[in-house]
């Protein structure tokens, strides 16, 4: 077989505010790869069928790196994804696998580190992309974080983001065990996908104060944070003593710079206790479990999610700046290729 075009979304410069279609990312078709005959040296070639694209990437273009692995200039940008093995040399692996783990954006890749990625039996015959968002690193984030941190004693638990991927399993994971949960979104059409998923108090926090929903329906035993800023500040001032704060993710001030927080004493005067974590540093623990829990539930319909799938690499560039916007409409999944 001769060799074929292998495109890839390559790393292009450093983005100075939001990430810029055509400029921080580029679809790049110069180079080729013949399937028959590449190089594996004990890996295995793979072919990549979806790719997520997740509010962290931001942080992975910074000059100022907080990631140990942060995005090359001229190399491709990788992240979450499924793909369907070709050829293996790795005893592990045999061909016609498919693995979830770290992906390159590239059509065709060969892996050689596959030491955190896992095989999807996807015995209940789920679509692939499902497995980058409820039954991926989204769902396992709301899982792993709420059976670790959040078990509740309290009541009341306020969710901002509520209606993305890790915020709307995270209302149902809530809504099983019983709590009153208060979620923030950006849209009415992501309020009105909130009530679904089983949310008592959700509102747009564009349109209705923050601080002004907390003050009637508070106080909250447990704050899970996506976004910081004053969203944050609102809920050190509403929340009870001994409320457990979980810090997922930071995106007021991914693409500008950081607010502040004011309200930082109310940590020590309520005697709060906050933990910001890394989702897989807790795969070990809570890993089997989850997967054991959630796909079956999903199979079944018992839990909600919703997908924004956007087809082929071209989608990336736009589809990040989507996602750093709120413009993105359930879980950011780039389709590459069919099974």
């Amino acid at each position: 077989m001769a060799p074929i075009t292998n495109a890839r979304v390559l790393f292009n410069e450093y983005p100075t505010g939001y990430p810029e279609p055509g400029k921080t990312v580029i679809l790049d078709k110069s180079k080729a790869i013949d399937l028959e005959n590449e190089p594996l040296n004990g890996g295995v070639l793979v072919k990549i069928l979806a790719l997520s694209v997740d509010p962290y990437l931001r942080g992975m273009m910074n000059k100022e790196h907080h990631y140990s692995n942060p995005f090359q200039i001229g190399e491709s940008i990788f992240g979450g994804g499924i793909s369907k093995i070709i050829r293996s040399e790795n005893p592990k692996f045999s061909v016609g696998d498919h693995i979830y783990g770290i992906h390159p954006f590239v059509e065709y890749a060969v892996l050689k580190d596959l030491e955190s990625h896992r095989k999807i039996d996807n015995s209940e015959g789920l679509p692939w992309s499902v497995y980058l968002g409820v039954c991926g690193m989204p769902g396992r984030t709301a899982y792993h974080g709420y059976k670790e941190y959040m078990q509740p004693y309290g009541d009341t638990i306020f969710i901002t983001t509520g209606a993305g991927a890790v915020g709307s399993f995270l209302i149902q994971l809530a809504k099983l065990d019983g709590l009153k949960v208060i979620a923030s979104a950006g849209s009415e059409e992501k309020v009105k996908f909130i009530n679904e998923c089983g949310a008592d108090v959700a509102f747009n926090y564009k349109t209705t104060s923050t601080r002004d929903v907390l003050k009637e329906h508070g106080p909250i035993n447990f704050y899970w944070d996506h976004v910081g800023g004053d969203s944050l500040d609102c809920a050190l001032e509403a929340a009870a003593h001994f409320a457990h704060f979980v810090i997922c993710g930071l995106i007021s001030g991914y693409n500008g710079q950081p607010q502040p927080v004011k309200n930082f004493g109310f940590i020590l005067y309520k005697s709060l206790t906050v933990n910001g974590f890394i989702v897989g540093n807790l795969d070990a623990k809570h890993g089997a479990s989850f997967l054991d829990f959630v796909p079956p539930k999903v199979a079944r319909g018992e839990f909600k999610h919703r997908e924004d799938v956007r087809r082929g690499l071209e989608a990336v560039g736009q589809t990040l700046l989507d996602v750093q916007t709120g413009r993105n409409e359930g879980k950011a999944v780039i389709v590459v290729a069919d099974d």
